[in-house]
C-alpha cells in the first residue's frame, strides 16, 4: 500500500453547492437534535462534520441522504430537495449511513456490488445488456482494486473482517461515481492502513469534481485532506473552520504587536490580522506573499526578530471550542 499524501487544496471557485443545508432543526417529541443548522459543500469540496457523541452528526447524514426528515428547514442536493426530487436526486448520491454498511452476509463481496449495481440501474444507460453488464463489470474491479479488496471479491463477506466490510462500504458508495458523497463515520475499526487508504480515495474522488461530506472523530487525519470542518456540538453548528485558510497563516515575533496587526490589515493581500503578543499572527491570500508582509512591517518602521508558518492544530482547536460550551 503506497503512503497517503495529501493532495493541494485547491481554491474551489463559485459554483451551485452540491449540499445546500438550510435552516435544518429536528426533534423527537420534545427533544432537540439539531437547532437551525445551514451549511455548503461545493462540488470538490471535502467537509467534514466534527463532535462529541450526540451532537447530532449522524441526523445530519440522514437527512442530507433523505433517511430522515426535518422538522424545520430544507436539504439540497444539486439544487433539489432531497425529499421531494425522487429518484433524479437520488442517482446523484453515493453514501454509507451508520457504518459498517449492510451487505448479504453470504454473498461474495463482488455478488453484493453486482446486487448494488443492479438496484442503481446499471452504467450503461442507452445500451443494450450485454454491453450494460460489461461496464458493470469493469466498474465493480475498479472500484475493488481502489479500496484494496480485489483479491477478496470472491469470499463471501461473512468472512470479512470489520475493516473489510467497511472498506466494501465505501466501495458500493462510489460504484456509480456519485456527484455528493456521503459518509458516516468511514474510518470506524480500521487501522492506520486503512485509514490511510479511505482518505486516498476521498481525496481523488473531491478532486474529480464529487462533494464529500463525512463525519469523524479523526480530526488530526482529516486536517490533511478537508477544506472545511464544521464543529457541532449540542445540535448547533458552533463553527466552521476554513483549513485553506489556516494553511496561510504567518507567524511574525514584533516589537509592537498591536501596531504591526494594524499596519498588515491595511495590506490588500492580508486577509486577517491579529496580535497574540509577542507575535502578530496574518492570513494571507498565499504563502508567496510573506515576504511582502515583512517588507509591509518594515516600511512601517516595526521591528522583526523572526517570521514561521503559523501551524493550526484542528484538534487543539475543537477540544478548546466545544469546550467553551459546556
Amino acid at each position: 500500500m503506497t503512503e497517503f499524501v495529501a493532495p493541494a487544496r485547491t481554491v474551489l471557485t463559485a459554483k451551485e453547492p452540491a449540499i445546500e443545508v438550510r435552516g435544518v432543526s429536528k426533534r423527537y417529541g420534545r427533544y432537540p437534535v439539531l437547532d437551525n443548522v445551514s451549511f455548503q459543500v461545493l462540488p470538490g469540496e471535502v467537509y467534514a462534520l466534527a463532535g462529541p457523541n450526540g451532537a447530532g452528526k449522524t441526523t445530519i447524514i440522514r437527512i442530507i441522504t433523505g433517511l430522515s426528515y426535518p422538522t424545520a428547514g430544507k436539504m439540497l442536493l444539486c439544487g433539489k430537495d432531497v425529499h421531494t426530487g425522487g429518484s433524479q436526486v437520488r442517482r446523484a448520491l453515493g453514501a454509507v449511513v451508520e457504518a459498517p454498511a449492510a451487505f448479504y452476509p453470504h454473498m461474495t463481496g463482488k455478488e453484493n456490488l453486482q446486487a448494488h449495481a443492479k438496484l442503481a440501474g446499471g452504467f450503461g444507460y442507452g445500451t443494450d445488456l450485454r454491453e450494460t453488464l460489461k461496464l458493470d463489470e469493469n466498474r465493480i474491479r475498479e472500484v475493488l482494486t481502489l479500496v484494496e479488496l480485489l483479491r477478496m471479491q470472491d469470499r463471501i463477506v461473512k468472512e470479512y473482517s470489520l475493516g473489510q466490510r467497511q472498506r466494501l462500504g465505501l466501495a458500493a458508495a462510489i460504484l456509480t461515481n456519485p456527484r455528493v458523497l456521503v459518509l458516516d463515520e468511514p474510518t470506524s475499526g480500521l487501522d492506520p492502513l486503512g485509514i490511510n487508504l479511505v482518505h486516498r480515495v476521498l481525496s481523488n474522488m473531491a478532486a474529480s469534481g464529487t462533494a464529500v461530506i463525512l463525519s469523524t472523530h479523526h480530526l488530526r487525519e482529516v486536517s490533511q485532506y478537508a477544506h472545511r470542518v464544521g464543529i457541532l456540538s449540542s445540535g448547533k453548528l458552533l463553527d466552521e473552520v476554513d483549513l485553506g485558510a489556516r494553511s496561510t497563516a504567518f507567524r511574525f515575533r514584533v516589537d509592537d504587536a498591536p501596531r504591526a496587526a494594524a499596519a498588515l490589515s491595511t495590506q490588500p493581500f492580508v486577509t486577517r490580522s491579529f496580535a497574540r503578543s509577542p507575535y502578530v499572527i496574518a492570513h494571507l491570500d498565499s504563502e508567496l506573499r510573506a515576504p511582502e508582509a515583512i517588507r509591509a512591517l518594515a516600511v512601517e518602521g516595526i521591528r522583526m526578530f523572526e517570521a514561521n508558518p503559523d501551524h493550526f492544530d484542528l484538534y487543539e482547536y475543537y477540544r478548546e471550542r466545544v469546550e467553551r460550551e459546556f
